[in-house]
């Protein structure tokens, strides 16, 4: 079930300049992996409607867009690409619940140690996992994250990343997070005959193992899953 490098290109997605091309070549609204409503469940469930939010890696994705329309109040949005901050600076102009910053996700030194209370990632990690120096840039990433989330607070993730490659990078302990996983099938996956998929199922965590790992017979519904790392930053006593 290990999936990580083997789902890469020979694209470097850690790179200012292959994602300012992108947003230049292709400037329609592209949501990662799953829509806002796929994961209005776990977002209602998670993250407050008055919390600070940060958007890593936003893009010109409409997840903040759909979660200020769900009433969200305030959204930080901030991305590699000086294009596709422009870009939805322009769109947004007149949504103040809504802000844009270019900024490399490996140094957010900008904000204030413990300035959100929720983190946002809905394929950031994972392009950076595809770039170069992907086990120093994630480091340098989660480092961040973990440095500007408040005690209490939440980084919630969205990968393609099992466990086997995304729990060792997560259980760093200064992060000091508790961690549940959810999984989610693709948004186009059908099962094979007349069965549906359980909408229930996909809204339960999963019981992980002593290790952190996935139960050995564990059998994934869609091969494709999309995993959902919920990590609750200890409040210090």
């Amino acid at each position: 079930m290990q999936r990580d490098v083997s789902s890469c290109n020979t694209y470097n997605y850690g790179d200012a300049l292959y994602w300012d091309a992108r947003y230049v070549q292709d400037a329609l609204s592209f949501d990662w992996y799953q829509r806002y409503s796929s994961l209005r469940h776990f977002v209602r469930s998670f993250v407050s409607i008055s919390s600070r939010v940060l958007m890593v890696g936003c893009g010109n994705s409409l997840m903040s867009e759909d979660m200020v329309k769900d009433g969200y109040e305030d959204i930080m949005n901030v991305d590699i690409s000086s294009v596709a901050i422009e870009m939805m600076r322009t769109k947004h102009a007149s949504v103040p619940q809504l802000k844009y910053m270019q900024m490399d996700v490996r140094d957010m030194s900008y904000f204030e140690d413990e300035s959100f209370d929720t983190v946002i990632d809905k394929g950031t990690l994972d392009s950076l996992m595809c770039g170069n120096d992907a086990p120093l840039s994630a480091s340098r990433m989660l480092g961040e994250v973990s440095r500007l989330i408040k005690p209490g607070g939440t980084y919630f993730l969205i990968t393609y990343g099992d466990p086997k490659v995304r729990m060792s990078h997560l259980t760093h302990s200064a992060y000091n997070w508790n961690i549940s996983l959810y999984i989610l099938p693709r948004p186009e996956f059908k099962k094979p005959g007349n069965s549906s998929s359980s909408a229930k199922s996909c809204l339960e965590a999963i019981p992980l193992t002593s290790e952190g790992m996935l139960p050995h017979d564990y059998v994934l519904e869609d091969p494709d899953s999309h995993f959902i790392y919920i990590c609750n930053k200890k409040v210090k006593k």
